[in-house]
């Protein structure tokens, strides 16, 4: 399969994704604009911006950018503390030059690093995030936290506490509202002949009516809280009264350089992650360069900056449902900002009437695709190295935020890096040599100091009254900590216990002399012997195996 995509290659699929993501963007901007204690339609600025400006200048195909709920804390202490929300977006314009800068010195390649398993960790727990959140909407509890992805929300609930609110506050109509459209938008699709029809758009479509239907029953009937809610204005200098622009002479405040220095790590490191997270998903496994991405990125939040928007960073939750929807290039994300564009200033009205049921089933068919149970047993079937970062990334990022988690799992992926360098300094075996058993250690081709505490443990259970071999043949770095423990060993403890040491393999350059006058029959024991058992250095699994054999 070709994976360069032209932009009007699969105009019927990314149209039919960028419709998908525009609806599901209007609350979240409106929602995460609220959060942040900012003009609602700065989040709607935001979400032009990243479309069509972010959009068009990235490298990645399938990555939707817009206001991000991870920024919300950080925006809504920001215009608190500066005391205006024109000057915060000056704060915003010297961020996005500062991830100008970061993208010009190549800083985007510490996304190479991010290990896979705390990233697909990311990808299960935005998905488990977005059920928790998208389930009241399904009921018809719409209280003011669209938007906030945190486990504590700002409305004083978590996500668990907000779920047992909902099930007090039922709507029966948007129940029904929310069923029908999870049944549309899995089994639209099924239909012969009518499929052409984004299934997405059907399920909108039938909310509305649903709803219009509901209007005469006092039962059934939804209120303006259970809608979608954008700004309508009146004129259209109404319209062009809505973009603000930044206090430039703020330029001198402390605060205003904090401000942008906390928002360019924070937004760069998060789209990052978004990013990388993309990528896999992408059915084309296409690779976003991640210096083009903060170029990008960093123009976005100066236009957004420039014009009274949010922050701007790649997000998940709408990318995920970009890919879900059918995306196959980039066209998809500018053709949503363009609608929300087009929406905003011409049809605000008719958008009004969308149930945020509707939207909620729509985001909980995506949440349920990225952390099915399928997910969780391959995970595990890949090894605790792999399961144990995954599972802390999932519970940190549903617990606490999305950086939070990341960091967590980073941690815990080091470690298990560490444990598993710990165990791979040597491989040893157990061999008939000369005129009884020895033991072989085979040093591995790096030994760093992570390798000194493995090795002192083995050397230290060596049984009495043995002969070990350490062969460092295929050695090409030996720390100087753990020769240190070799020579040690050697001329101190391996002559307490009658332990016959022979080295061999050693360079000059260790300053370790090989063991010298072997017997023909002992050099050719060194190169080959009667293997019994072999295993990756570890004393436990080492003294196992003596017992064995």
């Amino acid at each position: 399969m070709n994976k360069r995509t032209s932009l009007f290659s699969n105009i019927k699929g990314d149209f039919s994704a960028g419709l998908v993501v525009f609806l599901i963007a209007v609350p979240l901007c409106l929602g995460i604009a609220l959060a942040s204690g900012a003009p609602l339609f700065s989040g709607m600025i935001a979400g032009i911006v990243g479309g069509l400006v972010v959009g068009f200048l990235s490298g990645s195909q399938l990555s939707v950018s817009g206001p991000a709920a991870g920024l919300t804390a950080v925006v809504l202490t920001a215009i608190t503390k500066l005391g205006a929300f024109d000057v915060f977006l000056l704060s915003l314009v010297i961020a996005g030059g500062l991830q100008l800068l970061l993208g010009t010195i190549k800083a985007g390649t510490v996304a190479n690093y991010f290990p896979s398993n705390v990233i697909t960790g990311m990808l299960t727990a935005i998905g488990i995030i977005i059920i928790l959140k998208q389930l009241p909407h399904a009921f018809g509890y719409d209280a003011d936290s669209e938007g906030d992805f945190t486990f504590i929300q700002t409305d004083g609930n978590n996500s668990i506490s907000a779920l047992f609110s909902a099930l007090n506050h039922i709507n029966l109509g948007a129940t029904i509202i929310t069923i029908i459209s999870i049944f549309i938008i899995l089994y639209w699709s099924k239909i012969p002949k009518v499929s052409i029809v984004p299934a997405p758009l059907v399920a909108v479509i039938t909310g509305i009516l649903l709803n219009m239907a509901f209007s005469g029953s006092a039962v059934l009937a939804l209120g303006s809280n259970h809608l979608v809610s954008l700004p309508v204005p009146t004129s259209f200098n109404d319209f062009i009264g809505q973009f603000t622009t930044p206090n430039f002479g703020a330029i001198g405040n402390k605060e205003v350089w904090i401000t942008a220095m906390t928002i360019a790590i924070v937004a760069s490191v998060e789209t990052l992650l978004n990013v990388e997270a993309t990528d896999k998903l992408d059915p084309l496994k296409r690779y976003t360069p991640p210096n083009r991405e903060l170029k990008a990125q960093g123009i976005g939040n100066i236009v957004s900056g420039l014009i009274g928007g949010l922050p701007v960073t790649s997000v998940i939750v709408r990318s995920s449902a970009n890919i879900n929807a059918g995306a196959r290039s980039k066209m998809s994300t500018m053709i949503h900002a363009a609608l929300l564009l087009v929406c905003a200033a011409l049809i605000p009205s008719v958008l009004n009437k969308i149930p945020l049921a509707t939207l909620a089933a729509v985001l909980l068919v995506t949440g349920y695709k990225l952390c099915k149970i399928s997910i969780f047993k391959e995970m595990f079937k890949n090894g605790k190295y792999q399961w144990v970062p995954f599972i802390v990334t999932v519970l940190a990022i549903v617990f606490t935020d999305l950086l939070i988690g990341i960091a967590l799992g980073m941690a815990v992926s080091v470690v298990a890096i560490l444990r598993g360098n710990m165990k791979s300094s040597y491989f040893f075996r157990k061999e008939k040599y000369h005129t009884g058993d020895s033991i072989r250690l085979e040093l591995a081709q790096e030994v760093s100091f992570l390798n000194k505490a493995s090795i002192l443990l083995t050397l230290d259970h060596l049984p009495n009254d043995t002969t070990v071999i350490i062969d460092a043949h295929k050695t090409a770095y030996i720390d100087f900590d753990v020769l240190q423990t070799i020579r040690e060993f050697k001329e101190i403890k391996a002559q307490q216990k009658d332990i016959k040491v022979i080295l061999t393999g050693f360079k000059s350059v260790y300053n370790i002399q090989n063991t010298p006058d072997l017997s023909q029959e002992e050099q050719n024991s060194l190169s080959s012997g009667e293997v019994y058992t072999i295993s990756t250095g570890n004393h436990k699994d080492l003294l196992k195996q003596l017992q064995l054999n």
